[in-house]
């Protein structure tokens, strides 16, 4: 494992005080291994989860050559260019068996849809194309050529080719091409845990009766439903004050039980609170200044716990309270925790802005694709869309802006965005009312109303 200085001096100009957004990914990709403990699962529990073997196909896909359509199967060496052709039924193919009877020549089979092609038999012709006269058909000339609507076995997938790579997260569609091989189960990588707390002295947790100065916390149910969205396992911490017994007794848990740590606040250049000390005692951090907008200071490393607690019981402090949770408000009665064990813990650290927007533009820029990587999976970062700008956006090259946008077509059918106006950090509601984010890359400038820019979209993130 390599330490937080090992890592940065891999990365060609690292520079912790001004880090451009695409070298936090990089330095993301050396920090977090995934995780190497595997589970089998059955197909109805595999969804979102990643695959820790590939899945080799047992049988051909489809196990047969069959009719693409209801219609009328038939030897194509009796078509004839621009000449209708005239066939008598011979019977009728079912999906599910196999016809048992003959075709002769001059005669064809009505087929359903999926039903085995008969030996000697290459085309369908729809019922829909077709004249019935009696025990007779007449095909026009032209409708169909030699080979139409006919599905040759393991056209799909074949016997002993992999339908399914490791590293892949399941959709799905995958499930049902999983339950299509016959498959009832899959192995997996483990659900990784992550743990997440916010910080300071004025935030206060809902039920809390308000009081000047203060405000009431959404940054742990933001990060809730990103974390919910990746599908891990959540363990949601609460509000941890401004006070060092309480951060390192935090921080010590959180690594006890989870692989990733996730905090919001207390980590801005100067900052007077202890969050920022207590993660420097506990852990190896760097903390940066990343060269974008929003969301400018992040820290990131590992915390180790001198020990490890029974999985899947979560210990929670939260004012003075000490309880279970599943998520955001769930409480349950407090329970044991169970016994210690004795091996060391390291979880991996994410120190995120305070700040509503920034909270969540760090997660989806960075946090997001680091624990798809910790999942196992081998595609992390979301695929980035082109929109014409409906307007003109100032932007300074230098730095990496996400601006909230709103994604529409015009009227010749092009995507284009505009944004939701107010680009404060601390409007959350900007959030609500977008459907992605624009990205203005490092190295670009002022975009002018037409031009095409980057669009992360949120559908399928959070």
């Amino acid at each position: 494992m390599k330490s937080i200085e090992q890592i940065a001096a891999e990365l060609q100009g690292y520079d912790p005080k001004a880090l451009p957004a695409d070298q936090v990914n990089a330095f993301l990709e050396r920090l977090v291994d995934p995780v190497s403990d595997t589970e089998p699962v059955s197909v109805f529990d595999a969804l979102d989860r990643v695959l820790a073997e590939d899945v080799i196909s047992p049988i051909s896909v489809p196990p047969h050559d069959n009719s693409a359509m209801d219609g009328f199967a038939f030897d194509s060496a009796a078509l004839a260019p621009d000449q209708p052709l005239t066939l008598r039924v011979a019977g009728t193919a079912f999906a599910g068996k196999a016809w048992s009877g003959t075709v002769a020549a001059g005669e064809c089979l009505k087929i359903m849809t999926g039903a085995i092609m008969p030996t000697g038999l290459d085309t369908v012709v729809p019922l829909e194309f077709v004249k019935t006269m009696g025990e007779t058909i007449d095909v026009p000339p032209g409708v169909v050529k030699a080979g139409d609507n006919r599905r040759f076995a393991g056209e799909d997938l074949m016997a002993g080719q992999p339908a399914l790579r490791r590293g892949q997260r399941l959709g799905p569609a995958a499930l049902g091409l999983i339950a299509s091989l016959g498959l009832p189960q899959v192995n997996v990588f483990r659900r990784i845990r992550v743990a997440y707390f916010s910080t300071g002295d004025e935030i206060l947790s809902l039920g809390e009766t308000p009081r000047e100065g203060a405000v009431f916390d959404s940054n742990r149910y933001t990060v809730f439903g990103l974390l919910k969205r990746l599908g891990v396992e959540v363990l949601d911490m609460g509000v941890v004050k401004d006070e060092p017994v309480a951060l390192e007794t935090a921080f010590r848990d959180a690594a006890a039980q989870a692989d990733a740590i996730i905090t919001s606040g207390g980590v801005s250049m100067g900052e007077a609170d202890h969050t920022k000390a207590m993660m420097k005692q506990i852990g190896d951090v760097a903390f940066w200044r990343i060269a974008m907008r929003p969301g400018r200071p992040m820290a990131v490393g590992r915390v180790t716990s001198p020990h490890t607690l029974a999985p899947r019981e979560p210990l929670i402090r939260e004012q003075g309270r000490t309880s279970h949770r599943t998520g955001p408000g769930a409480e349950i009665t407090p329970g044991q925790t169970g016994e210690l064990a004795s091996a060391a813990h390291s979880a991996v650290l994410f120190g995120l802005p305070g700040n509503p927007v920034a909270v969540m533009v760090t997660f989806l820029a960075f946090v997001r694709p680091a624990l798809l990587r910790l999942m196992g999976a081998s595609e992390s970062e979301a695929p980035l869309l082109q929109a014409h700008s409906s307007e003109p956006l100032r932007k300074k090259p230098g730095r990496t802006e996400y601006q909230r946008g709103i994604v529409t077509r015009d009227a010749q059918g092009r995507l284009q965005v505009r944004t939701t106006g107010n680009q404060g950090s601390g409007v959350l509601r900007s959030m609500v009312e977008a459907n992605g984010l624009i990205v203005l890359h490092h190295g670009q400038g002022d975009v002018a109303a037409g031009d095409v820019v980057d669009v992360m979209v949120f559908d399928g993130v959070i």
